[in-house]
């Protein structure tokens, strides 16, 4: 039986491992067997101690390299915070279909107190927020209440599909309902069955369920692309995000991020 798998996106420090803790703790059944995928160029944190069957993965030029865990029933992958996610959720679908398995559910972990302090990682966030089929709002101590109303304010009144909730002392509300295996997520990058794409000899869209197609009148499907995971010809994402690494950067030296693209 394949394990139910979720991802865990957000910056170091945003309390990942925490709130990792307590769904492992009270959202799981006695029987379970968990594992837990944590990237390698992070450093250790004492709260790894309590994981479960913890092994690093490796950034390998594009590609994911470890392991699939074996006769688990759950798998819980902590992604890179300083690593551009896109880049690592593009290269986690390879590894997926690698291994045969299919994501359950993301999980975003937003820092409040490093998002007020660094809009620019709102944007960021906004990114990891469209793949997202849970957002967790961490981080909020000494947060004024008029920043947290924005921010909730600002992600609600685009009615997206995600859980949104705020964390209080490192604990969910209901660490079954954040476990529950069903997709809530914008993105249908990880769906199992994709959205198809047509296009016709001249290479345009056509829809044939609104468009008139003639029977004589070749159509070529192919499986449509997250516009994040999209490229331009020169290899360059056609929707860049905000370097994550520069922000982290420029917050640790006490400074206001300029907010530079990602890398290709």
């Amino acid at each position: 039986m394949k394990p139910l798998v979720y991802l865990f996106l957000g910056v170091p420090g945003s309390g990942r491992r925490q709130i990792l803790t307590d769904l492992l703790a009270d959202g799981l059944a006695a029987d379970d067997t968990p594992a837990v995928l944590l990237p390698d160029e992070e450093p250790e944190n004492p709260a790894d101690a309590g994981l479960p069957q913890t092994t690093r993965w490796r950034w390998n030029e594009g590609t994911i390299a470890v392991e699939c865990p074996a006769g688990v029933s759950h798998l819980f992958i902590l992604t890179s915070g300083r690593r551009n996610p896109v880049d690592q959720l593009e290269a986690f679908k390879a590894w997926f279909a690698a291994h045969r398995l299919e994501l359950t559910r993301v999980i975003c972990v937003v820092h409040g107190q490093m998002a007020a302090r660094q809009p620019t990682l709102v944007t960021w966030y906004d990114v990891c927020v469209h793949f997202s089929d849970v957002v967790l709002l961490h981080r909020r101590e000494g947060l004024e209440n008029k920043w947290v109303s924005g921010f909730l304010r600002h992600l609600e009144e685009q009615r997206l599909p995600c859980i949104l909730e705020q964390v209080k002392a490192g604990r969910v509300r209901n660490p079954a309902l954040i476990l529950e295996p069903q997709a809530r997520r914008v993105s249908q990058a990880f769906d199992p069955e994709p959205e198809w794409v047509f296009t016709n000899a001249e290479g345009e869209e056509v829809d044939p369920e609104e468009e008139p197609v003639d029977d004589d009148e070749e159509l070529t499907a192919t499986p449509a692309e997250d516009p994040y995971f999209e490229r331009r010809s020169g290899g360059r994402r056609v929707r860049e995000i905000p370097d994550v690494a520069a922000i982290l950067d420029a917050d640790t030296a006490g400074q206001p991020s300029a907010g530079p693209a990602a890398g290709p």
